[in-house]
């Protein structure tokens, strides 16, 4: 699978599910105003996908908030397993920490395999949170704060899990059928 046919199934899933169900409520407009960067990692390793995300957090600091929102930093070859993955997300914060950018910048997470405490694997509201590929988002703390302001974010965790569970695995399965 090449970068572009990466990006194309991580853009269905942004369009059929993040959007098309509405799961977070911010994605539609920076997404269509062409505001969110893809950037595919050929990393294969943690470390070295440390580094990428290094270059990916100070790219996005440096870029123009009406060019460029948010950047999905998708990668396919590394931390497949999601408990690996997840044990990486400490790393992120850290780096977040290490260039002085808690407060502007965060990086939230998504994987095919993501699980939340407390729930089984096979649970349906896990997918708010799978994503086709390891997935992590870098997002600016003012866009997050803009959204925190409109909305009570709990409401929109609780109307995921109506979502989901009204969908079911059937439903959830259905929207993939014709993505290639």
């Amino acid at each position: 699978m090449d970068d572009a046919q990466i990006i194309d199934k991580t853009c269905r899933w942004l369009e059929k599910a993040v959007i098309g169900l509405n799961l977070c409520p911010f994605a539609a407009n920076p997404y269509r105003a062409g505001r969110v960067h893809f950037v595919v990692s050929q990393e294969r390793t943690a470390a070295g996908l440390s580094d990428e995300l290094r270059g990916a957090l100070l790219d996005l600091q440096a870029a123009d908030p009406r060019q460029r929102e948010t950047t999905l930093l998708i990668h396919p070859w590394v931390l497949n397993d999601f408990a690996e993955y997840n044990l990486f997300l400490g790393v992120c914060d850290e780096l977040v920490a290490q260039l002085d950018l808690e407060g502007e910048l965060q990086v939230a997470s998504f994987h095919p395999d993501y699980q939340f405490a407390g729930t089984a694997s096979h649970d349906v509201e896990n997918c708010t949170n799978r994503s086709p590929f390891p997935t992590l988002h870098l997002l600016r703390e003012e866009s997050v704060t803009r959204a925190v302001e409109s909305m009570n974010t709990d409401e929109i965790y609780l109307a995921n899990i109506e979502t989901l569970r009204r969908l079911g695995h059937g439903g959830w399965d259905a929207l993939w059928r014709d993505v290639p």
